[in-house]
């Protein structure tokens, strides 16, 4: 079993055209994990994590974490709205 391959319960919050990888690395992006942290998270190395941020960033316009997380936030938010 590849790590690619590994069960990931979590359904994308935010229709954006991310590749499931790319969400949850997204994903832990909005938790505020470095990309150090989740690379020993997701057994992956620190420079596959970068190269998934560098797209993450160009699929959703943005050039910084900041933004990033908060256009994620924002999105998600719009699209799950809360549950009474």
């Amino acid at each position: 079993m590849r790590v690619d391959d590994a069960p990931f319960d979590a359904q994308p919050r935010v229709e954006t055209g991310l590749s499931r990888r790319e969400t949850e690395v997204m994903e832990l992006i909005a938790t505020g994990r470095s990309n150090g942290q989740i690379a020993q998270h997701l057994f992956l190395s620190e420079k596959t994590v970068k190269n998934h941020v560098n797209r993450i960033y160009a699929k959703l316009g943005v050039d910084s974490r900041v933004t990033a997380i908060g256009l994620w936030l924002e999105r998600a938010t719009r699209e799950d709205p809360p549950r009474r």
